[in-house]
């Protein structure tokens, strides 16, 4: 691509442009195998799966896939945890055919049945919690499913199946009714033929990847194979004096069922021969236990999961020494938490951005060299990004000022699935209007200032959430916070914090504003302050600034909720 700006500030030995491979996506886990068959590729409740046997294990599910009547182009949804069924089931559907469609297992019923019916999904992958198998027995026979496999947590695991129930109680396990229709996971593993060979191709769609909803309706992201393999490889050469082929060990305990794990967890692990740590949720202990234990190198997280670590009182005992890179996205990650937490552990947290629409990763901070703390860093090989005025969309702004980010590269998304009106509202002429408010410096560096539609207008001034909820963050006896506008007949809208404060501290509405009023414009400042002792996240950690919203309209009785 031609020269940007942002190019002089890439590490030594990054290229502004790369070749790819023409492969799809579980060729990376082909190549792992064939170069380190012994090496561990999974480790999860200590039971260890080499590359060689994922590999089998994968080839048998595709062969049983195809075997169930299941062809090229099929969707098959994932409802799964971090278990060994999600990586297995997820490289053997890509190599059956099938288009994989990424599940939250905590979904609700309503949620579940709108994402099958919308991508035409009659296959389903889950476990035998109450969780989700209870809810793929409500919607099976209104959507007409025709398979559900069902994987059980005994599945894998290295101690007798009655120490399991001392983790999982009994009552958290759903029956599974093995009649026409369901099928045992394991079941599916036993076939030793030669896998399947379909006719699978870069271009095709390999994944629908669905947004979380935080704009409108949620939306699948038709990813290809090609975008899944190119941002891995993006990655992977961002980090190429960092990474070392077959020795790294990731921390997977982000869901791989969202955009940001998949890639940077997963589809990055089988690449470079990682042993991913799997963990199926964030429990702080199982966090540090696991870390002491396996000696991560590399530590994918969030804001939320760095703030509990952080705020840990003997995190130092826990041998973080062992993490040499902490990748966070997902959210923003504000400046007094990076600076706690490096202080803390010795690690180097590098703030990246990405998208479900761009598989994700289109920006990062360099692994090595100049980091600009406060921002997301740079855009990784080719791929151009600019900032473009939020009125029409089609003029740049000069550097410094704020504006819609928009990208394009080799990792953007084919377009929505089946919604070709939404699609051409975000792709345009090859650029992906990300709908995020944000500011390029001088020397190349993108800051995120906001979500376009979450900024808000106060007596016409615009006021975004992140700058203010920064200066929250810097308040001593404050853990977390966020920041909405809420309707107001004088100034249109007003700023409304929402506020956790730290264990054991007390702290009033009167000390936040005028903390605020000392380091803000008086517009920007906070009008009524909200104390609670959580606030409303998605499954990796991001705030959901829209939930509290929602709550505040319904509050005022305003069914306009947007």
């Amino acid at each position: 691509m031609e020269q940007r700006i942002w190019h002089k500030n890439y590490d030594t030995g990054v290229p502004t442009a790369l070749k790819y491979p023409q492969i799809p996506v579980f060729k990376l886990l082909e190549n792992s195998a064939q170069s380190y068959p012994q090496r561990d590729a999974l480790i999860f409740l200590g039971k260890r799966i080499n590359y060689s046997q994922l590999l089998n294990l994968s080839n048998q599910f595709a062969s049983s896939l195809v075997k169930l009547g299941i062809k090229k182009g099929e969707r098959i949804a994932l409802y799964l945890p971090n278990t060994p069924h999600m990586i297995i089931a997820f490289y053997g559907a890509l190599k059956a055919g099938a288009i994989v469609v990424n599940t939250n297992p905590l979904y609700t019923e309503r949620e579940l049945e709108y994402q099958l019916k919308d991508t035409g999904a009659d296959s389903i992958v889950t476990l035998d919690l109450k969780l989700t198998l209870s809810k793929v027995k409500a919607v099976k026979d209104k959507i007409q499913l025709k398979h559900v496999i069902v994987g059980s947590l005994s599945d894998f695991l290295p101690f007798p199946k009655s120490i399991l129930y001392s983790i999982v109680k009994r009552k958290e396990l759903e029956s599974i009714p093995y009649s026409k229709g369901y099928h045992r996971f394991t079941d599916q593993l036993r076939d030793n033929t030669q896998p399947p060979q379909a006719d699978v191709q870069p271009d095709d769609t390999a994944m629908l990847q669905y947004t979380g909803g935080t704009t409108g309706i949620s939306k699948g992201a038709e990813l290809t194979h090609k975008n899944l393999v190119t941002n891995a490889f993006q990655i992977r050469c961002w980090g190429e004096d960092v990474f070392i082929d077959g020795e790294e060990t990731i921390l997977t305990v982000l869901p791989c069922y969202h955009v940001y794990a998949m890639t940077v967890c997963m589809n990055l692990g089988m690449m470079i021969g990682a042993t991913l740590l799997l963990l199926p949720r964030f429990n702080l202990k199982e966090v540090l236990d696991t870390i002491k234990k396996y000696r991560p190198t590399i530590f994918p997280g969030v804001p939320t999961i760095y703030t509990a670590i952080s705020n840990h009182p003997e995190v130092k005992n826990y041998g973080v020494d062992s993490i040499k890179l902490c990748l966070c996205g997902g959210a923003p990650l504000p400046i007094e938490l990076l600076d706690r937490f490096e202080n803390l552990t010795g690690a180097k947290i590098l703030e990246a951005y990405g998208l479900s629409e761009a598989s994700p990763a289109t920006h990062a901070n360099p692994f090595i060299g100049r980091r600009e703390i406060g921002t997301v860093g740079l855009p990784v090989p080719d791929t151009d990004a600019k900032i473009v005025d939020l009125e029409s969309g089609e003029k740049e702004v000069l550097a410094g000022e704020p504006g819609e980010l928009i990208v394009k590269g080799p990792q953007v998304m084919k377009g929505y699935w089946n919604r070709p009106d939404e699609t051409a509202q975000v792709l345009k002429d090859g650029w992906l209007f990300t709908g995020d408010i944000a500011k390029m410096n001088e020397d190349g560096y993108f800051s995120i200032v906001d979500r376009k539609k979450e900024m808000i207008i106060s007596g016409g001034y615009n006021v975004y959430p992140r700058e203010v909820e920064e200066v929250l963050y810097v308040h001593p006896k404050v853990l977390e916070a966020a920041v909405i506008g809420v309707p107001d007949s004088y100034r249109g809208e007003y700023a409304k914090a929402f506020v956790v404060a730290k264990s054991g501290e007390e702290v009033t509405e009167s000390e936040i504003i005028l903390f605020c009023k000392e380091r803000l414009a008086p517009f920007k400042v906070p009008k009524v302050v909200e104390f609670r002792t959580s606030l409303p996240k998605s499954t990796v950690g991001k705030v959901l600034r829209r939930a509290l919203r929602e709550e505040e309209l319904k509050k005022a009785g305003n069914p306009n909720l947007k």
